[in-house]
């Protein structure tokens, strides 16, 4: 079938190198080719042919389970668990992780039909019992997107663990007794390709999987037929897998849910009941308390009680390149490290602001709320808190009122929410506006997993802007 389309076609090219990993036909059909318009639209017009759109971009959207009333006492079926096999489509895998050793895993499921098919560097056990990657060289996960979402689903109970100090406890999935098979589709660069998705779901519904998890949607919605998400769940669905996907991170706009399949779970995001708070001392004695919805910052640093100097960026130029704004806002190479060296400085501007402060060797920095997203933090390499304005502009008040200001940043706390389980801010809302008439009930499930956003890749430590959002 595919020679014939192919062939009736003037000069088509497939996106890969390997033909053959550009057809869709273990589980449906499909391929994937570089068309002309005029190509395309004829492709379009011939019998047989469904549907014919471009190949999109998608973007990659512990105590959860207990605030969700899974506990670790919840009495399991371990043996029925261990044959359910959780097909994730995300940006891949770390295998080495605890959460997906093997040790008391017995041999996959009869029914596995999948391989280890993960790359250079890739190594998969009875835990994690398949990968494939559709991008990059292996199925590893390069900035840690894939790994958070499939410990979250299925990883194993990892006691003992915390973030630097905060949230002490047992890291586990919801199902840690189930297998795991990893399909890599998002690359770095947080870029999902809509063909790769497609084949990704080719793949795990030939290989065997019970369910799939896919964190990633389009900024906006699509029609049902030129849909990844919609198309692969569909063919899913008919083989009695269920596909789970994020609602997306597009709200709180209307209209902003591109996960409306009527065969999906979808899966909003929600506050638990941990907040975080963060504590600036200031020289007067003054104590700044920033909450989770206010500051918007994890600090993991302990400055041992001193009280350090305060500088304002616009007081530590380096050049005279820089205007007296761009000193304000610690634009990049606009400070001058001897001047803020063993200080906490401050910046007006957020996204510019903590990558200057650390890369030219501030203590800490204090900084205002970049984002109207209040309700997610950021963990920074340096001891840091961003807070509202109010409370941005009292640290500058008591700046000005001496000669010697001084501050100390405390490492965050964790204090209980009573207010939980509430919609994240950024979690995409209805209504469809596909099939208006129906109705789907928005959301079908709420995931508590408003998370830090931290890097993955220690190479992007100093980047504000790298964050793991599900």
């Amino acid at each position: 079938m595919y020679v014939v389309f192919l062939c009736s076609l003037i000069r088509v090219s497939l996106l890969r190198s390997n033909s053959a990993e550009s057809l869709l036909v273990r589980s449906f059909n499909g391929f994937a080719a570089y068309l002309t318009d005029q190509e395309r639209e004829k492709l379009a017009n011939m019998k047989g042919v469904v549907s014919v759109f471009p190949s999109r971009e998608l973007q990659l959207q512990t105590r959860s389970w207990d605030f969700m009333g899974l506990s670790e006492k919840f009495n399991r079926s371990p043996s029925v668990e261990s044959d359910a096999v959780v097909g994730v489509i995300d940006s891949g895998i770390w295998p080495e992780s605890e959460s997906f050793k093997d040790e008391g895993f017995g041999p996959p499921p009869k029914k596995w039909k999948g391989a280890c098919e993960g790359g250079k560097n890739f190594t998969c056990n009875n835990k994690l019992i398949g990968a494939g990657y559709y991008i990059t060289e292996s199925a590893r996960d390069e900035w840690g997107h894939g790994t958070h979402t499939a410990s979250t689903t299925a990883g194993n109970a990892v006691k003992d663990v915390s973030f630097y100090g905060l949230a002490e406890g047992t890291a586990r999935g919801g199902v840690p007794a189930a297998r795991i098979a990893a399909y890599k589709v998002c690359s770095l660069a947080q870029s999902c390709s809509a063909h790769n998705t497609l084949a990704a779901f080719d793949d795990a519904i030939a290989d065997g999987v019970d369910i799939i998890s896919i964190s990633i949607a389009f900024s906006s919605i699509k029609n049902f037929d030129e849909d990844p998400i919609a198309i692969g769940a569909f063919h899913a669905m008919k083989k009695g897998i269920l596909t789970s996907n994020a609602v997306g991170n597009n709200g709180p706009s209307g209209a902003t849910v591109s996960s409306v399949a009527p065969w999906t779970l979808t899966v909003a995001t929600s506050s638990m009941d941990r907040r975080i708070i963060d504590k600036v001392v200031l020289g007067n004695g003054q104590t700044l308390v920033y909450l989770h919805k206010q500051g918007n910052s994890v600090n993991t640093f302990t400055l041992n009680g001193t009280r350090f100097p305060l500088v304002h960026g616009k007081d530590a130029s380096s050049s005279s390149n820089c205007t007296e704004q761009d000193a304000r806002n610690c634009e990049l190479g606009c400070l001058d490290g001897t001047l803020v060296k063993e200080k906490i400085v401050l910046c007006d501007r957020y996204t510019t602001g903590v990558t200057e402060a650390y890369k030219v060797g501030a203590l800490g920095s204090v900084l205002p709320n970049y984002i109207n997203i209040d309700d997610a933090s950021n963990v920074l390499p340096l001891a840091a808190t961003t807070s509202n304005s109010e409370e941005y502009n009292v640290v500058i008040s008591y700046m000005n009122s001496t000669r010697d200001p001084r501050a100390n940043i405390l490492k965050s706390e964790v204090i209980k929410d009573l207010v939980a389980p509430v919609v994240a801010s950024f979690s995409a809302c209805g209504p469809n506006l596909i099939l208006p008439d129906i109705i789907k009930v928005y959301f079908n499930l709420l995931s508590p997993t408003v998370i830090f956003h931290v890097c993955g890749d220690h190479n992007n430590i100093y980047d504000p802007m790298c964050f793991s959002q599900i």
